[in-house]
């Protein structure tokens, strides 16, 4: 998938992040979807089954165990209500994305700015879930998104300038 010649270094980097950060996102996905799956068959009764036992002997040693309670207070406030709301996340997020890295593989010049304003609209929606729960992990995705928004913008900008460059060399 290489675009660039290798006179411009540049855009050789920026084009290998990119394409890290698509194989990640794609991975992610993946995840996304197999979870969303997963949950399906993991109502709020099986997931207590499951985790308690599992965390039981640890809480026991060390009552303040920071991994075990967050453990068991995701169990205790896992609801049938968030569990259809992560199963919708999950899946439509994950969804999204392989649809839209599918295309830019496919190399549809239209999924690009697509993209740049799912992106933009998870980062949205990935903040106002941060003022609510306070999550490192949605910082660290939300800065995640904003540098594949600027390798998303500087790959477009760089196919889109070589695309008009073979037009107008053909003729």
């Amino acid at each position: 998938m290489m675009y660039y010649s290798n006179s411009n270094k540049g855009n050789n980097i920026v084009h290998k992040s990119f394409e890290i950060g698509m194989l990640l996102k794609a991975i992610n996905g993946i995840l996304e979807i197999t979870g969303g799956i997963l949950l399906v068959f993991l109502n709020p009764n099986r997931l207590n089954d499951v985790v308690i036992p599992l965390v039981q002997h640890e809480l026991l040693e060390n009552p303040k165990d920071i991994i075990v309670n967050f453990a068991m207070n995701m169990v205790s406030n896992f609801s049938l209500s968030s569990q259809h709301f992560v199963i919708f996340y999950l899946m439509s997020h994950g969804i999204i994305k392989l649809f839209l890295i599918i295309m830019i593989w496919r190399k549809k010049m239209w999924s690009y700015p697509l993209t740049i304003v799912s992106l933009i609209l998870f980062i949205f929606y990935q903040t106002y879930r941060y003022m609510i729960d306070y999550s490192i992990w949605l910082m660290l995705l939300t800065a995640f998104d904003i540098i594949m928004i600027i390798l998303t913008f500087l790959e477009y900008k760089n196919r889109r300038n070589n695309v008009v460059y073979k037009r107008l060399t053909k003729e």
